[in-house]
């Protein structure tokens, strides 16, 4: 198998975490989105979406993070993708929260719109506006992962055993780093943050975006405090 990917993309790191961890074999083929590559030939015609990232097994094309990883935890019969059939939808609910409320607002409203000049909006008070409305939606699905999530004594998202979600949900939580939140009133998402970043891949992984989040402390940033 072949990944498509980025370190310094939030959608791919879930994945190369994911494989590093469990030891599957799985190769890399750096894009450099930084450098726009994703917009480019060839890169193009794999994905018009423009996205990474972006799986191939044999002549199959598999495009989003989260088909990604359940169709790789599937082929490898992972136990961080559970069969029982409950256990397994409780996965998916965590991992379809994750894209379709937080990842919005505390990724691409209240982070991208400060760090990433694509991403910024026109005029400077619209990207303003736009960055306050995400650190506001932000701190209501904080509080939602922190206390009903994440509060009921266990270490991960779905209970005792970690999952695929928590790759995921991990990886868009640090992406906050780059404005550097302060996420200490959220003590249950602390205390699984420290567990994920404790996991064998976290330091390997996570080396550019660490490194770019390094770069912009000390920034005039509109964050949670």
């Amino acid at each position: 198998m072949k990944l498509h990917c980025s370190k310094l993309s939030t959608t791919s790191r879930p994945i190369m975490m994911f494989c590093k961890d469990e030891g599957i074999g799985l190769e890399w083929v750096d894009v450099d989105i930084m450098q726009g590559e994703h917009h480019q030939p060839p890169f193009v015609s794999l994905n018009p979406n423009r996205q990474v990232p972006v799986l191939e097994d044999g002549g199959f094309k598999l495009t989003e993070s989260s088909a990604i990883l359940k169709y790789i935890a599937d082929k490898h019969n992972s136990a961080a993708y559970p069969k029982e059939l409950k256990e397994r939808a409780r996965v998916n609910e965590m991992m379809d929260w994750f894209n379709t409320g937080l990842y919005r607002e505390f990724a691409y409203h209240l982070t991208y719109s400060q760090v990433f000049d694509h991403h910024k909006r026109q005029p400077e008070e619209a990207n303003k506006v736009t960055a306050e409305w995400g650190r506001d939606q932000s701190a209501h699905w904080l509080g939602v992962l922190d206390k009903n999530f994440l509060g009921g004594g266990n270490p991960y998202l779905c209970g005792s055993q970690k999952t695929i979600a928590d790759y995921m949900g991990a990886a868009y939580i640090a992406v906050g780093d780059l404005v550097h939140n302060d996420l200490s009133a959220y003590a249950n998402i602390g205390k699984w943050m420290t567990t994920m970043r404790g996991a064998a891949s976290w330091g390997e992984i996570n080396d550019q975006i660490d490194g770019f989040a390094e770069s912009t402390k000390g920034g005039s940033w509109i964050a949670i405090k």
